[in-house]
């Protein structure tokens, strides 16, 4: 028994879905999950999440990386990448880090992108403005750097 509680391994897909199953409710994973079948609700995953060609999703969905190749009917939450493959459908709200979308597949909703938590400390334009502050406070002017040669 101790063997199993030891190993807490997690393979590439640690749930699956199947083809011709219909679920329903609240599914939290820990790995990642695989939908062929489909679901009625919501899923939160810690790891990535596949909705397969056959697979469909009536449901928010939160989880690392997502790759849609069937319907989702819902808003989906990506921590990394959202990717919508050529037989993919998404009809809902995205929000994701990154999203690839190949030709063919279709998205109907709003997109939110957003950045790394470690870029939004601040905007962009301040720190473009700090950056270039402080180099001309510690670099000397092109005046300065020809006086100096020339006494030199």
């Amino acid at each position: 028994m101790a063997m199993f509680k030891d190993s807490k391994r997690f393979s590439a897909t640690d749930t699956l879905i199947g083809q011709g199953t219909h679920m329903e409710g609240k599914l939290i994973c820990e790995a990642n999950l695989r939908v062929e079948g489909e679901f009625s609700g919501d899923i939160e995953c810690v790891g990535d999440v596949i909705i397969g060609e056959s697979g469909i999703a009536r449901s928010s969905i939160h989880g690392k990386e997502i790759t849609i190749a069937g319907k989702v009917f819902g808003d989906i939450v990506a921590k990394g990448r959202l990717t919508v493959t050529a037989t993919g459908q998404v009809i809902g709200s995205i929000t994701a880090q990154s999203l690839i979308i190949h030709d063919g597949g279709l998205m109907n909703g709003s997109c939110h992108m957003e950045r790394a938590h470690e870029n939004k400390t601040r905007p962009l334009s301040e720190t473009d403005t700090a950056v270039s502050n402080q180099s001309a406070a510690k670099e000397p002017s092109h005046k300065e750097k020809e006086k100096a040669r020339q006494a030199g």
